[in-house]
């Protein structure tokens, strides 16, 4: 009986994520390097005992047994992995969310696909979380980080994800496909794909630019701007 056989669901979820982030990888070849490293069984609690030097010099070995050469895993992938081994990394990696008591009027919910801190640079099938934020045109706060781990057991991925956000009207992502993207417009969500992603808080200022400027009819809606008001505010501009 190998260390794999009384593995827990979340330690094989954390195992999968973590091949994942680093292309080319795959989930047999990192349980081989885990099981070179870790003493006993493979758990939550052994996970976190795992280093960046572990994976990094556990691939360099079986590389070397084996054809083909070295695969040339980037540090970036190598960090992020041992992030999610441990658990989605410790509390300076990840945002503190603060919800509000009362929501500012005329805001929106606006979800952002992330994998590091508090940034947009997630794909919405792959990211590891949602960040929540409530926005005005004045002022955006953190109220929530959604883990999207649990999406793995999910019979179709898109729709948990989609369910997830759902009290949402706004997500921003790196990219989304067809499928997904018709999802998530079903529930009412507006997606808006920056290939180039972005610190959240850049992105979140440029949508409050345009919240205060002349927002287009589906963000004015969302804001409970009535159209008798949006042709008075055209035309006070017109006139200014």
């Amino acid at each position: 009986m190998n260390a794999t056989t009384n593995m827990s669901r979340d330690t094989a979820l954390r195992i999968a994520l973590a091949a994942r982030a680093m292309p080319g990888i795959s989930v047999g070849r990192l349980l081989e390097v885990l099981h070179q490293k870790v003493n006993g069984e493979l758990s939550e609690i052994t996970l976190q005992t795992v280093t960046v030097t572990d994976i990094k010099t556990g691939l360099a070995d079986l590389d070397s047994e084996e054809e083909g050469g070295e695969i040339g895993i980037e540090l970036p992938g190598i960090k992020e992995a041992v992030r999610i081994l441990w658990g989605e990394g410790d509390a300076e990696y990840l945002p503190v969310a603060v919800p509000l008591e009362v929501l500012p009027e005329h805001s929106i919910r606006v979800a952002i696909a992330s994998n590091n801190g508090e940034r947009l640079d997630g794909h919405f099938g792959s990211c590891l979380r949602f960040l929540v934020y409530q926005v005005s045109a004045d002022s955006f706060q953190l109220v929530d980080v959604r883990s999207a781990l649990d999406a793995e057991f999910a019979e179709d991925r898109n729709h948990w994800r989609t369910k997830l956000i759902k009290d949402c009207q706004v997500l921003y992502v790196v990219s989304i496909g067809g499928p997904a993207a018709a999802k998530v417009i079903k529930f009412g969500l507006y997606p808006i794909k920056k290939n180039e992603g972005a610190a959240a808080a850049d992105i979140l200022e440029q949508l409050q630019q345009v919240m205060r400027q002349s927002p287009p009819p589906w963000l004015a809606k969302l804001l409970g701007v009535s159209a008798e008001q949006r042709v008075r505010f055209e035309r006070s501009q017109e006139a200014g």
